[in-house]
C-alpha cells in the first residue's frame, strides 16, 4: 500500500529527517520520503501491520502535525489546487509577520544605533540618567516582533524537548540567548542607577542586544518570505495546466445542452465544444472535425486534425470547428489528472544523489548547538568578556543553515519534473531522472520508434500497358478486400488520390503469399515473387526493380493478369522525419546509439544506412529484447531503453532508464520511468539532457550548502579572529542565513530557463538564414531542381547522374529516387530546353524545371 500525508510543522532538513526517521522504525514501514518543499510524506507499507493513524500518529509524537491524503473522487478539490491554496495563504500570513517586524524592528534599530551614527534623539532617551528609558523603549519594541514571530519558539523548544532539534530550535536559541540578556541588562542598569555606579550603568547600556534579537527574527521571516514566494514558482508547469482545464462543460441532459460544472460530468456524457474552448473531459469525436492545439500537454506545437472516433485530451484547446464527444474519462481519470499525479510523485521522491545531505541533517542542528557552547565558553576561557562570547554563541546558531541543505534537491526536481511536463516529457521519479545522466547508451526499438510504425506507399512503378491510376484502380480494389497492414497502406494511397475502387469477384486470399480475384471478369494477382511464379505470370522484366526496392528495405508487391507482371507498389515503414536528427545529436553526445528489431538484416540494414546509426541487433523476438539489454549492462554500461511501451515492456523494466515514446493518452505505463507523449525521438534527447542540467542544478545546490556552512560557522565561532581580525555580527549571520536559502530556490528556478539543444539548433538557424539571406538569394541563381518521371532502380539514378553531370556548367548532381527529382549545382545558366532534350533523350520524362 502506498499512501501520501500532508505534514505541517517542518521548517528545516532537520525537521524532515526527523520525521522520517520516527515513520521509517515503525513495524511494517516499508519505505518513506519525505518532501520538505511540498510539506508531503508518501510511505509504502503493508496495511496488515499497521494503520495510517499509527503513521500519524507517529508523525505528532516527533513534534509535527500529519493528515492522509485521501483518493479524490470527480468532486473533490485536486491536491495542487489546495497546495496553491496553501501557498498562497504561507504568502499571506509571512507578509504580514514582515511587515508587522518592519514597523517595530526599524525604530527599534535607529534608537539602539543612533549613537554610532550621530544621528539625533529625544532628549528622555540621553545620559545615564535616562538610561532605563532607552533599555526598556527597545524592550518594548521588541515584543510586538516575537510575538508574531512566536511560531520560532514554539516549534523550536518543542523539537529541542523531543530530542530532535531544528533550524526554529537554532533561531528560538539564539534569538532568546540575545532577549534575556537585554533583560539580564535592564536589571543591572537599574540596579546601577540606584547605587549611583554609573559605570555599570554606562556597560550594560552599550551591550543590550534587544536589536539582534528582533533583526536576527526580521531578517530570517524576509529570508522565509522571499523562500515560500520562490517555491511557489517551482509548480508553476502545473499550475499553468490546472489553469487550462475549464470549470464547467456543457452536455446533454434531458435532449437539452446544459452547461454543469465540470464535477458533474460523468463517462457516457456527450459533451459540446465550441472553436476556441478548452476540451473539458477525455473522450472520443462522435460528430464534427476540427483542429485541436495539444501544445501544453505534448509540447507538439502543430494543431492536430480531429474527426469522427479520433480521440481528444482534456485541457486541450479546439480551435476551428464544433466538436461533439462523447466522455470515456472524467475527474481523475483524465490524462491531465495522471499527469499532475506523475509530477506530483515525482516531485516527492528522492534522487539517490539527496542520501548524504539527508544524513547530515539528523546531525547537523545537535552538532552546530554543540559548536554554539563550545565556542561561548572557549572564548570565556580565552579571557573575552562576556557579551563578546555570547555574540560569538548568539552567531554560530542563526548563520547555520540547514535550511540549504533540505531545499538542494527537491525543489530542482520539482522545476526540472514540471519543466519536462510542459514538453510533454514526463517523469515518474528522482530516481530515473538521476539515472538519466549517466546514460552512455540508448537501445532504440526500429518499428513506431524510429520509424513511423504504419507502413505507407514508397514507390508506384508499372509497366507499358498501363499507367499510374490503372494500376492503384486494380491494386486497391484487390486489396481492399483484405485486412492485412500492406493493403491498408495501398487502399489509403488510393483513396488519396482519389482513386475509384472497383467490384472484385471471386477473392481468395494466400497466407503469406497474396491475393487474388477477378474484376471485370479478368483474373489478377497481387503478392510476392513466389506467389507470382506459382500463377505461372512473367515477371523476368521487373525483378532488378523489385531487388532494388528491396535492397532499401522497401517490401515490393507485384500486381499481375493472368499472363504478365502490371507493375510493383512498393511500401515500407517510412523513418520518421526526426529520427535521424536526433540520432546525430545522441551520438555528438558521447552516446551509443542501438537499433534492437525483430525485422530481417536486410531491412535493419537500410534503415541503419538511411539514419547512419552506429550498431544495429535484427531478428530478435520480442521475449528476447530483454535478454539484450542484460548482456549490454553485464558489459558495465548505462542502458536506456526506448520503445512504445506494448511488446517493450519487459526491456523497458530491465533497462537502467525505460523510456516510452508515443504514449499519447496512455501515459500510466508502468513498465517505463520516463513517458514521452510525443512519438518524436528528439523528445529522447530533451530528457536526457533535462536530466543533465536537473543533477547538475542540484550540485550546485549542494555545494553552496556545504560550502556556506563550512565557511560560515568558524567564521561565527570566531576562529579567524586572533590572526584577522574578522567577528560576525549575529544580525549580518541572520541576514546571510536567509539569504542562503533563497540562494539555493533561486538557483533551482534557473531551471526554468532550461532551452534543449533542439531550440537551440533552431535560434541558430534563424540566425544563419537571416545573416547569409542575400548569399543565399545569390546562390539560389545557380541552382535548378529537376522533377522527372521514369526512375526506378538505383542504376536510373546512375545514369541520370551522368548525363546530366556531362553537361558543360553542371557542378554537381544530386538524384533523389522518392524525390523523384534532380538537384543541379551550375556554374553558368544552361538552358532549360537543354535539360529538358537530355533527359528525354534517356528516356525520362521531364514534369518542371524550378
Amino acid at each position: 500500500m502506498k499512501k501520501k500525508f500532508d505534514v505541517t510543522g517542518m521548517s528545516c532538513s532537520a525537521c524532515s529527517a526527523h520525521v522520517e526517521k520516527s515513520v521509517r522504525k515503525l513495524a511494517g514501514i516499508k519505505e518513506v520520503a519525505v518532501n520538505l518543499l511540498a510539506n508531503t510524506m508518501q510511505v509504502t507499507y503493508e496495511e496488515e501491520l499497521i494503520s495510517d493513524q499509527e503513521i500519524c500518529t507517529a508523525v505528532v509524537e516527533a513534534g509535527y502535525g500529519a493528515t492522509v491524503r485521501e483518493m479524490l473522487s470527480n468532486k473533490q478539490e485536486k491536491p495542487s489546487e489546495k497546495k496553491q491554496n496553501i501557498t498562497q495563504i504561507e504568502i499571506s500570513h509571512m507578509k504580514f509577520r514582515l511587515v508587522v517586524s518592519l514597523i517595530f524592528s526599524l525604530p527599534l534599530m535607529y534608537i539602539s544605533m543612533s549613537h554610532m551614527f550621530s544621528l539625533p534623539l529625544p532628549v528622555f532617551f540621553h545620559g545615564t540618567e535616562n538610561a532605563i528609558t532607552f533599555a526598556f523603549t527597545q524592550f518594548l519594541l521588541t515584543l510586538p516582533i516575537l510575538y508574531v514571530n512566536r511560531n520560532y519558539f514554539i516549534f523550536g523548544y518543542k523539537t529541542l524537548i523531543k530530542g530532535a532539534p531544528n533550524m526554529d530550535a537554532l533561531i528560538a536559541i539564539g534569538s532568546s540567548a540575545a532577549l534575556l540578556y537585554g533583560v539580564f541588562a535592564i536589571y543591572y542598569i537599574g540596579y546601577g542607577l540606584g547605587h549611583q555606579e554609573l559605570g555599570v550603568v554606562r556597560q550594560y547600556v552599550a551591550d543590550l542586544y534587544f536589536e539582534s534579537a528582533a533583526m536576527i527574527l526580521t531578517l530570517i521571516t524576509f529570508g522565509k518570505f522571499l523562500e515560500i514566494k520562490s517555491k511557489g514558482k517551482t509548480s508553476e508547469a502545473i499550475t499553468k495546466m490546472l489553469d487550462l482545464a475549464p470549470k464547467t462543460a456543457v452536455v446533454l441532459r434531458n435532449e437539452q445542452e446544459r452547461e454543469v460544472p465540470i464535477e458533474e460530468v460523468i463517462v457516457g456524457d456527450i459533451v459540446f465544444v465550441k472553436p476556441g474552448q478548452s476540451i473539458p473531459v477525455d473522450g472520443t469525436v462522435v460528430m464534427g472535425s476540427s483542429f485541436v492545439d495539444e501544445s501544453a500537454l505534448t509540447g507538439e506545437s502543430i494543431p492536430v486534425a480531429k474527426q469522427k472516433e479520433d480521440k481528444v485530451i482534456a485541457a486541450t484547446m479546439n480551435k476551428m470547428g464544433a466538436l461533439k464527444i462523447i466522455a470515456t474519462k472524467v475527474g481523475n481519470d483524465t490524462t491531465l489528472a495522471q499527469i499532475i499525479q506523475l509530477v506530483e510523485e515525482a516531485s516527492s521522491s528522492k534522487a539517490p544523489i539527496a542520501k548524504l545531505a539527508d544524513q547530515i541533517s539528523g546531525i547537523f542542528v545537535p552538532t552546530v548547538i554543540t559548536i554554539s557552547i563550545l565556542a561561548t565558553i572557549g572564548w570565556l576561557m580565552a579571557g573575552a568578556t562576556f557579551d563578546f562570547a555570547l555574540s560569538i554563541g548568539i552567531a554560530v546558531l542563526v548563520i547555520s543553515c540547514p535550511c540549504a541543505l533540505g531545499l538542494a534537491t527537491p525543489v530542482a526536481i520539482m522545476v526540472g519534473t514540471g519543466k519536462g511536463a510542459e514538453r510533454g516529457i514526463l517523469i515518474k521519479s528522482a530516481e530515473s531522472l538521476e539515472t538519466a545522466h549517466k546514460v552512455d547508451t540508448v537501445v532504440l526499438d526500429k518499428t513506431g520508434t524510429i520509424t513511423q510504425g504504419r507502413p505507407k506507399v514508397t514507390d508506384v512503378i508499372f509497366g507499358s500497358d498501363i499507367n499510374e491510376n490503372e494500376l492503384l484502380q486494380i491494386a486497391a480494389s484487390l486489396e481492399k478486400q483484405s485486412e492485412h497492414p500492406l493493403s491498408i497502406a495501398i487502399v489509403e494511397y488510393a483513396e488519396s488520390q482519389a482513386i475509384t475502387l472497383l467490384v472484385v469477384e471471386e477473392f481468395q486470399a494466400v497466407l503469406g503469399q497474396g491475393i487474388q480475384g477477378k474484376i471485370g471478369g479478368t483474373q489478377f494477382f497481387a503478392g510476392n515473387i513466389k506467389y507470382m511464379q506459382e500463377n505461372h505470370v512473367t515477371i523476368e522484366s521487373f525483378l532488378e526493380k523489385g531487388d532494388a526496392l528491396a535492397g532499401n528495405g522497401k517490401t515490393p508487391l507485384y500486381f499481375a493478369n493472368d499472363k504478365v507482371v502490371l507493375g510493383i507498389i512498393a511500401v515500407a515503414d517510412i523513418v520518421k522525419s526526426t529520427s535521424k536528427a536526433a540520432i546525430q545529436q545522441m551520438m555528438e553526445q558521447g552516446i551509443e546509439v542501438i537499433m534492437l528489431t525483430g525485422d530481417h538484416q536486410r531491412t535493419a540494414e537500410a534503415i541503419q544506412k538511411e539514419v547512419h546509426i552506429s550498431k544495429i541487433i535484427a531478428e530478435v523476438l520480442p521475449q528476447d529484447k530483454e535478454n539484450v539489454i542484460r548482456k549490454l549492462q553485464e558489459q558495465g554500461k548505462k542502458v536506456a531503453m526506448v520503445g512504445d511501451g506494448i511488446n517493450d515492456a519487459p526491456a523497458l523494466v530491465r533497462a537502467d532508464v525505460g523510456i516510452a515514446i508515443g504514449a499519447g493518452a496512455d501515459i500510466a505505463m508502468e513498465s517505463a520511468d520516463i513517458v514521452l507523449m510525443k512519438s518524436d525521438l528528439l523528445d529522447v534527447v530533451t530528457a536526457l539532457e533535462l536530466s543533465k542540467a536537473v543533477i547538475k542544478n542540484i550540485k550546485m545546490n549542494l555545494f553552496w550548502a556545504f560550502f556556506y556552512n563550512i565557511i560560515g560557522i568558524p567564521l561565527a565561532a570566531g576562529v579567524f579572529y586572533t590572526f584577522l581580525g574578522w567577528k560576525l555580527n549575529p544580525m549580518f549571520g541572520a541576514a546571510v542565513m536567509s539569504m542562503s536559502s533563497v540562494c539555493v530556490v533561486s538557483n533551482a528556478l534557473r531551471l526554468k530557463l532550461f532551452k534543449p539543444s533542439r531550440d537551440q539548433q533552431k535560434v541558430e538557424g534563424q540566425a544563419n538564414f537571416i545573416s547569409l539571406n542575400q548569399k543565399e538569394k545569390e546562390e539560389r541563381k545557380m541552382k535548378k531542381i529537376i522533377s522527372i518521371e521514369g526512375m526506378m532502380c538505383n542504376h536510373c539514378k546512375k545514369n541520370v547522374e551522368k548525363i546530366l553531370g556531362d553537361l558543360d556548367g553542371v557542378v554537381s548532381v544530386v538524384v533523389s529516387l522518392e524525390g523523384k527529382s534532380a538537384t543541379l549545382e551550375l556554374s553558368k545558366d544552361v538552358s532549360n530546353e537543354l535539360l529538358t532534350q537530355t533527359i528525354l533523350d534517356a528516356d525520362y520524362q521531364v514534369v518542371s524545371i524550378k
